[in-house]
C-alpha cells in the first residue's frame, strides 16, 4: 500500500474516531448502519454495538436489529418508536479504538385515509413518539374556513348517545374509537402535541351503512371438534408453550398500562376464561381468540388438555369457570355438555334482581377463593345476557421455613423512600441463586408444596431504568432459559430476606383485551357455538388478584395474583422485584407480578 493510501486512511479512521451522525427516519422504513464509513481489511480488532448503554449481543441479535457481516453493519428492519435513541459501534485495532455514533429519531406524522360505515366503531390512529417528552396528544377537526373543533375523550359526550373514547389510556398511544359514527362525522381529524407539533392526520369517510343482513349462525353451531390425541404429549407441550408466550405478553400488555406501581395477575385464570370462551366461538371470532392466547388454528385438543392440566395441577391450585346466563336464552345443549365435560361447569340462570345476582357472583367468587376475594363487581345490569367467570386459588408452603419471621426491614422504593416493613429472614438459606445474563437480573428460587416453585427477580439497581429494562427482556423464551438455569444450578446456602406481601390488585380487562385483538367481543363476536339465536356484545370484563407472602409461604387467588424477592451470597428482595409463581408439574407461570411498594 502507498504512502498516500496509508495517509488517507489513518486520516479517515482518525475522522472516525469522534464521528457522530444524526438520522431521522420514517417509521416502517429499513436502516442498515455501517460501524464504519468503508469496510476495509486492515479492520481485525473485535467490533461491539451498543444501544443506549446496552450491549447489542451477536448471538442474541434478531427480530428488528440484526448484525451482518461479523458487526460491520447493523439492520434494523422495520423501523419503530422503540428504535429511537443512540446507538454506539467501536472497534479496537492494534491498540487504537474507533467507532460511530449514530442518534436515531422516528418520524412520528402519518397521514391516514380510513372509509368506514356509519355506526361501525371507528379508530383513529395517533402514537407519540419516545422523543416527545410530554406523551399527551390533543385531537381536532376541521370545521372549513381555518375553524377547528377540539376532540374531548375520556367518555365525554361529543352528542347525545356517542362517545369518543381513548384505545390505550396512560401510554403513548393516543389512538381514539368514535362510536356510531354517522355520515357528519366525515372530516379531517388532527392529533398534535399541545405545542402544535403534528403526530397524524385522519381523512375519515363515512358513507351510508348499507341494509344489514340478519343474524345467522348457519353453519356454525355445531359442537367443538373432538381430540384425536388425546394421548399424544405434544398437545401437553404446545399447551405449555402457547400459555408462557400468552403470560409474557399478557405482562408486557399490563406494564405498558401500569409502568411503575405494583402489578399482580394470573395468566392461567385469563387463560382460563378466553379458553372457555372459545369453546363457543366460531369463525373469526374463534382465529381471534386462538391468536390472543396463543394457539395453533388448528389446535382441536385446547378444551381437553385445558382439563388435564387443571386435574394436574389440583393439588396446588384449584381453578374453577362458571356461567351465568339470562333466563331467557336457550344456550346450545352442546355446548353446556362440552362446558360440564371439560371445565366442570354448568351454566347456571341469573336470578330476577340486580341486588340478589350481584350477591350470587360475589358469593362464587368468595368460595373459590377461600374469601380471599369477597368483592368482584358492584353490580349486574339487567341487561345482562351471559358472565363468563374463571377463579384460582393457590396456597404453596414454603419446603425451606425462614429462622426469622418477627423483624421489620427498611424497604427502598423506586422514587427512593424508605418504607418500614415486615419481613421474612434466614441466616442460611439453602437455595438455588444465579445471575442470568439474559435478563440482566439476579434469580432465586424458593420451593413451595405442591410442586410449585416461586422466583424473586430482582434487577441490578433500585432504579426505574432497570426494572423497565428487565421488564422489556422478560420474553417467553428469557423466561423458560432462566428456568433451566436456575434448576441445573446447585443449592447453596444464603442470608435471605424478603418483605412480607400482601397485595389485592385489579386488571383492567377492558383495555387487556383491546389489546390482545379482541374488541370485536365489544361490538359483536360469533358465539355461535354458545348461543346460536341472537348475537351477543361483551359488556365488561373483570380480573381481580390477591397475594400475601408470609412466615408460612404464598396464598393467591382468583383471576389474578402473585409476589416476592431477590439475591447473591446475600439475597435481599428490599427494593422493588418481579416474582414469578411457577408451576413445576405444569411446566408454566400460575401467577405474575411486580413489587414497588410492598
Amino acid at each position: 500500500m502507498s504512502k498516500q493510501a496509508l495517509l488517507c486512511l489513518l486520516l479517515q479512521l482518525l475522522f472516525e474516531i469522534c464521528s457522530s451522525t444524526h438520522l431521522q427516519v420514517v417509521s416502517g422504513s429499513t436502516l442498515e448502519l455501517p460501524c464504519l464509513m468503508s469496510e476495509t481489511d486492515l479492520i481485525e480488532g473485535p467490533i461491539a454495538w451498543k444501544y443506549n448503554g446496552n450491549d447489542i449481543i451477536p448471538s442474541q441479535s434478531s427480530g428488528s436489529l440484526r448484525l451482518k457481516k461479523n458487526g460491520l453493519y447493523l439492520a434494523i428492519s422495520p423501523v419503530t418508536f422503540i428504535h429511537e435513541g443512540e446507538y454506539v459501534c467501536l472497534v479496537k485495532d492494534n491498540n487504537m479504538e474507533m467507532g460511530t455514533t449514530y442518534n436515531i429519531t422516528v418520524e412520528a406524522f402519518f397521514d391516514y385515509t380510513i372509509k368506514v360505515n356509519s355506526g361501525s366503531a371507528v379508530r383513529l390512529p395517533c402514537h407519540v413518539p419516545s422523543s416527545q417528552v410530554n406523551a399527551n396528544a390533543l385531537w381536532f377537526k376541521d370545521e372549513g374556513n381555518g375553524r377547528r373543533t377540539q376532540l374531548i375523550p375520556v367518555g365525554e359526550s361529543i352528542s347525545d348517545d356517542r362517545k369518543l373514547e381513548l384505545l390505550y389510556p396512560f401510554d403513548r398511544d393516543h389512538t381514539i374509537i368514535l362510536s356510531e359514527p354517522v355520515v357528519e362525522d366525515t372530516g379531517i381529524y388532527h392529533c398534535e402535541s399541545a405545542e402544535g407539533k403534528k403526530f397524524s392526520t385522519v381523512n375519515l369517510i363515512v358513507e351510508a351503512a348499507p341494509t344489514p343482513a340478519p343474524h345467522t349462525c348457519q353453519g356454525f353451531t355445531t359442537a367443538w371438534e373432538d381430540c384425536q390425541d388425546e394421548n399424544s404429549r405434544l398437545g401437553q407441550l404446545i399447551l405449555q408453550e402457547s400459555l408462557t408466550e400468552f403470560s409474557m405478553r399478557l405482562y408486557s400488555y399490563l406494564r405498558e398500562v401500569n409502568p411503575s406501581n405494583n402489578l399482580l395477575f394470573s395468566p392461567i385464570s385469563i387463560a382460563g376464561a378466553l379458553s372457555h370462551l372459545l369453546l363457543g366461538a366460531r369463525g373469526d371470532t374463534r382465529k381471534a381468540i386462538q391468536r390472543a392466547v396463543c394457539l395453533p388454528h388448528d389446535f382441536h385438543c385446547i378444551h381437553f388438555q385445558m382439563k388435564k392440566l387443571r386435574e394436574k395441577l389440583s393439588s396446588s391450585l384449584k381453578m374453577s369457570s362458571q356461567i351465568y346466563y339470562n333466563p331467557g336464552m336457550n344456550l346450545s345443549e352442546s355446548f353446556i355438555n362440552q362446558s360440564v365435560q371439560f371445565y366442570e361447569a354448568e351454566p347456571v340462570k341469573l336470578l330476577n334482581s340486580s341486588e340478589e345476582n350481584t350477591q350470587m357472583i360475589n358469593s362464587w367468587a368468595a368460595n373459590m377463593t377461600h374469601n380471599k376475594i369477597t368483592h368482584l363487581v358492584d353490580s349486574v345490569p339487567p341487561h345482562t345476557q351471559l358472565m363468563l367467570l374463571n377463579a384460582v386459588f393457590f396456597n404453596g408452603m414454603w419446603k425451606t421455613m425462614f429462622d426469622k419471621t418477627n423483624v421489620k426491614g427498611y424497604f427502598s422504593k423506586l422514587n427512593g423512600d424508605m418504607v418500614t416493613v415486615p419481613v421474612l429472614r434466614s441466616q442460611n438459606y439453602l437455595t438455588p441463586m444465579a445471575f442470568v445474563a439474559e435478563l440482566r437480573a439476579q434469580v432465586a428460587r424458593f420451593a413451595l408444596s405442591g410442586d410449585c416453585s416461586l422466583y424473586i427477580l430482582l434487577p441490578r439497581s433500585s432504579s426505574a431504568t432497570d426494572l423497565q429494562q428487565l421488564e422489556e427482556r422478560m420474553t417467553d423464551g428469557a423466561v423458560r432459559q432462566m428456568i433451566e438455569q436456575i434448576n441445573a444450578t446447585s443449592p447453596q446456602p444464603i442470608e435471605v430476606t424478603l418483605p412480607q406481601i400482601k397485595m389485592d390488585l385489579k386488571a383492567d380487562m377492558n383495555i387487556l383485551i383491546k389489546k390482545l385483538g379482541l374488541s370485536t367481543l365489544f361490538e359483536g363476536a360469533n358465539l355461535c357455538g354458545l348461543y346460536p339465536e341472537d348475537s351477543l356484545v361483551l359488556d365488561d370484563a373483570r380480573h381481580r388478584a390477591f397475594l400475601a407472602l408470609n412466615e408460612k409461604g404464598v396464598e393467591a387467588g382468583a383471576v389474578t395474583s402473585l409476589s416476592f424477592s431477590r439475591s447473591f451470597l446475600s439475597f435481599s428482595a428490599m427494593r422493588p422485584f418481579i416474582l414469578l409463581l411457577w408451576s413445576d408439574q405444569g411446566n408454566l407461570p400460575l401467577f405474575i407480578g411486580r413489587v414497588t411498594d410492598p
